[in-house]
């Protein structure tokens, strides 16, 4: 029986330590993709800040000028009754990446139900998709195989399609659902309003003047839909950033309880050949005394 039990001891610690090698393979394949989103993301996150500050300051001095007349509605910063909603899910295309993906749907459920209408989702990666499906949302498009390295023109289709929907009044406002990348070990589901696109709350004395060339309609039309186009962009770079982050997290721990669970069972190995020694020992004394007798 002993004998019995230390074979299955051993074909387990066999088969956890082949496990154990893939996790590690899994953890550093991770490990050097996520320096490479990391810089990525910290590199354009500078710019992105910088550019939603800008514009929301200058929406807001355009918002007053439309309030007293004397300036017009820019498409992508017409703010309507909400009776339709639009979402990009932006999620990974592959699992193995701890509590990510569950985080990230969660968020977007919760935004779902309490949009107060019906939601239509773009979905970006193949976990995503599958959660609108599942839950039974509008899913409008689907995006996938975007790559651990996609550029701008990547992503644009994703954007064209969301400020398409806007200004023909097929939604009345966009949210943008992804896993903000904070440190390796910390990503935070984010859901914020991408269009219209929000003005800043200015004091007077913030509120300076500024003269556009050739008018301020003009200029905002054209920075507003590439402002949109870099958000979707920059925020496809946070979460693939934060997938590569959490999945080499996950397979650390996993590679590491692992080894634990090996090193247990090598104690209960031990224990069992030395339950299996004493046993023949007491068979050998046993035997001697007999023939003694």
């Amino acid at each position: 029986m002993a004998a019995t039990s230390a074979r299955e001891l051993r074909r387990r610690i066999r088969s956890i330590k082949n496990t154990s090698q893939i996790t590690k393979a899994m953890q550093l394949i991770a490990a050097s993709k996520m320096r490479r989103a990391q810089e990525m993301v910290l590199s354009g996150r500078p710019y992105s800040d910088k550019i939603t500050a800008v514009l929301a300051d200058l929406a807001a001095q355009l918002k007053t000028l439309e309030e007293t007349g004397d300036g017009p509605v820019v498409p992508l910063l017409e703010e309507r009754t909400i009776k339709s909603t639009g979402m990009v899910l932006i999620t990974p295309d592959r699992g193995l990446c701890g509590g990510l993906v569950a985080n990230i749907n969660r968020a977007a459920g919760e935004a779902i139900r309490g949009a107060g209408g019906p939601v239509a989702v773009v979905s970006v990666g193949r976990k995503g998709r599958t959660f609108v499906v599942r839950v039974g949302s509008d899913l409008k498009a689907s995006f996938t195989g975007l790559g651990d390295r996609p550029s701008l023109e990547d992503t644009l289709q994703i954007s064209n399609l969301v400020i398409k929907e806007f200004e023909e009044r097929g939604v009345d406002r966009v949210w943008l659902a992804y896993s903000r990348f904070v440190s390796t070990a910390l990503q935070t589901p984010t859901v914020e309003t991408l269009i219209p696109v929000e003005p800043a709350d200015l004091k007077a004395e913030e509120a300076v003047g500024y003269i556009y060339e050739p008018n301020p309609q003009a200029v905002l039309e054209r920075l507003l839909p590439r402002y949109v186009q870099m958000k979707v962009y920059h925020a496809v770079l946070e979460a693939i950033a934060s997938e590569h982050s959490a999945r080499m997290v996950a397979m650390k721990n996993a590679t590491d309880a692992a080894n634990e669970l090996v090193e247990d069972l090598r104690l209960e190995l031990n224990k069992a050949r030395q339950e299996s020694i004493t046993s023949e020992i007491l068979d050998i004394v046993g035997g001697a005394a007999a023939v003694q007798r």
